[in-house]
């Protein structure tokens, strides 16, 4: 074969050849983390999946929890910035992505939802963000005013609300400023029950707030809300106290409503904001992003073991209804 034939020979080869897509695959690395083990990972997982982003294909995902320990968070972070992950991800609640913005301000951080993330000074606004965050809001100027308007319609007649929260999360501050409002609007009294720690709720400070004239109780959502949740829970039903909260294992444990945000849904915004992210968008430019589905979760069988007769709007308008 003459020297000119075998180079075109070659290029033609090269041309057909189909291209190694393994070797062409740029592998990511994902680390995620959060406050408490039971926050699954598959939560954001299964959303990167959809994305195309695979575990052993081009995909590396880690996930560490604190177990519910605060004081671990700090600690974890730093050694998931050590490993030097192209996005860093922070499960529900606050504390996780404040102890990721204190690790790093290099690598993007993407959370999944909190509160107020302004409060909780993660970001400069909703809008830009600015710095290395980005993620779902718990923000929605109407959630706690719909959340006592069902409480009120499924226990017609009610005066005073008792309202469980931690003083210390910045997202407490902005739903009591929401509830008053809708509470002086429906002619409602709020009587507060402030904890700080898990082992400042006890039965006593139930009672005493019975005392004082509640006749149902709002709990709003915080890492120690979800917590609590087995313990009050048990006071309500021993207190007979229908209760109301946007963490659906609240209503799935015998508490009567929980209307929140989808878990899932704020999940999957979260996988295509760090879609974005990987392909060259900056946390900075990519507005934090407020909730849009809620879901009403109704306790039939809490409701009948109070003797709350559930109105037909309500049971129409629930998304689920255990029984």
């Amino acid at each position: 074969m003459h020297r000119r034939e075998f180079v075109a020979l070659a290029i033609l080869t090269a041309a057909v050849r189909p291209p190694d897509l393994h070797a062409e695959a740029r592998q990511y690395r994902i680390a995620l983390l959060t406050l408490d083990s039971s926050e699954r990972a598959d939560l954001i997982k299964g959303p990167l999946r959809d994305l195309g982003y695979i575990e052993g294909k081009n995909l590396t995902f880690i996930h560490r929890s604190a177990d519910g320990e605060p004081g671990r968070l700090a600690t974890i972070a730093e050694e998931l910035v050590r490993d030097g992950p192209d996005v860093l991800v922070a499960g529900w609640g606050t504390l996780a992505p404040k102890a990721l913005k204190a690790a790093t301000d290099r690598i993007p951080i993407v959370f999944a939802t909190v509160g107020d993330p302004i409060g909780a000074g993660l970001v400069q606004s909703l809008a830009r963000p600015g710095g290395n965050l980005t993620g779902m809001s718990g923000q929605s100027t109407e959630f706690k005013s719909k959340q006592l308007e069902f409480l009120l319609g499924c226990v017609p007649g009610q005066r005073i609300v008792g309202v469980l929260l931690n003083p210390d999360t910045p997202y407490s501050a902005l739903s009591l400023k929401q509830l008053e409002t809708a509470a002086e609007q429906r002619g409602v009294q709020l009587e507060l029950l402030q904890v700080r720690r898990a082992d400042q709720f006890t039965p006593d400070q139930m009672d005493r707030l019975v005392l004082r004239g509640a006749t149902s109780l709002m709990i709003v959502e915080d890492p120690l809300a979800a917590t609590l949740r087995e313990a009050v829970v048990e006071q309500a039903r021993r207190l007979r106290l229908p209760t109301m909260t946007g963490l659906a294992d609240y209503a799935r444990s015998g508490g009567l409503l929980a209307y929140g945000f989808s878990q899932t849904a704020n999940y999957r915004r979260a996988a295509e904001l760090i879609d974005k992210i990987l392909k060259g968008a900056r946390p900075a430019d990519l507005p934090v992003e407020q909730p849009t589905r809620f879901e009403l979760i109704v306790n039939l069988k809490t409701a009948k073991a109070f003797g709350i007769e559930l109105p037909s709007l309500i049971m129409a308008a629930a998304d689920e209804v255990l029984e």
